[in-house]
């Protein structure tokens, strides 16, 4: 199964566990009528319409490139992702006005028992489907679908907020107590919508991945062969569940236009098996010049102008310039 086709799949089930919870705590709520189950609830509905927002960009993202798109879809996933962060930002403000109008005006709730056990099972199914997304979108690249799963565990660090206030409330009789632990959930709550948007913004705009570059970087100088004189311009571009790579790799100026070849292929597939086949590369090859002679330890070369001195170790600075590597 391809990762676009892993998204989806994985994203209908959440599609699917979001209308049932809401179902479930909508239920609690009526026997119980608490305006904290209530306020779980609402933010319920949020969860239902950023995962069909979510479920609707996989869809789109998963269309193959064409003429209008030549890079394909994926960037809409950054989009998805963004409202979903300012859904989860709200329901956060949601609560907190709520509680606060519970404070003010509080009233009698009834059979908690069996409310607290449905909010429980609600929070349970919450955590372990959003925990799944999450960890299958950060395999197959997918913001969207992290964002999904994080909506998900969000909601369950509220329904614990809930759960605790209800349970402490139920044995001391304290209607104050799930207002105080709600509120504090919703602060964590507009922190993690805040963290998505944040994450969506930063794709759109194309910012720098940092720990991928040093995922590479690593990569690249653990693997490296005597041909890849030097490595310089490198970029990489997220388009939902692709990964676009591209940069110059030096090598010596005497291969021939296949054998330059092989060297793109063999940091090819060293790369898809580190990251996946969701990576496009593109590679533009140069020859090296005089200076490179002496950062390249190729140890049988007929033409070599001066003495290897040592290797320039790779990093993500050095990896991003657009100049060939050479010594001060």
């Amino acid at each position: 199964m391809t990762a676009s086709k892993e998204n989806l799949s994985v994203q209908k089930l959440v599609v699917g566990v979001g209308l049932a919870l809401f179902i479930i705590k909508i239920v609690a709520w009526y026997i119980t009528s608490s305006v904290a189950i209530l306020t779980d609830a609402l933010e319920s509905t949020v969860n239902v319409v950023a995962s069909f927002i979510g479920l609707y960009s996989l869809i789109l993202s998963a269309k193959p490139r064409d003429t209008e798109h030549p890079y394909g879809h994926g960037k809409v996933e950054f989009i998805s992702a963004g409202i979903e962060g300012a859904l989860i930002a709200v329901a956060g403000f949601v609560i907190i006005y709520e509680a606060i109008d519970n404070l003010r005006h509080p009233h009698e709730i009834g059979s908690l028992d069996y409310g607290i056990l449905l909010v429980i099972l609600a929070a349970v199914v919450n955590y372990f489907v959003g925990f799944m997304a999450v960890k299958k979108g950060e395999k197959n690249n997918s913001l969207a679908l992290i964002a999904s799963g994080k909506h998900l565990q969000s909601d369950t660090y509220s329904s614990i907020g809930i759960i605790v206030g209800l349970a402490i409330m139920r044995f001391t009789g304290w209607a104050w107590v799930d207002s105080v632990v709600a509120l504090i959930f919703a602060l964590v709550i507009i922190y993690t919508g805040l963290k998505i948007i944040r994450s969506s913004i930063a794709g759109i705009m194309d910012e720098a991945d940092d720990e991928l570059l040093d995922k590479l970087v690593a990569t690249l100088n653990e693997r490296r062969e005597e041909n890849w004189v030097d490595v310089h311009n490198l970029r990489i571009i997220k388009y939902g569940s692709v990964l676009h790579l591209d940069f110059h790799l030096t090598v010596p100026w005497y291969l021939n236009v296949h054998q330059a070849h092989d060297e793109v292929d063999k940091i090819d597939l060293m790369v898809k098996e580190k990251f996946g086949e969701s990576v496009e590369m593109f590679v533009h090859t140069d020859g090296c010049l005089d200076f490179s002679c002496q950062i390249c330890s190729k140890h049988d070369c007929q033409v070599r102008q001066a003495p290897f001195v040592k290797k320039v170790d790779w990093t993500v600075r050095n990896i991003s310039s657009n100049n060939k590597h050479r010594l001060e």
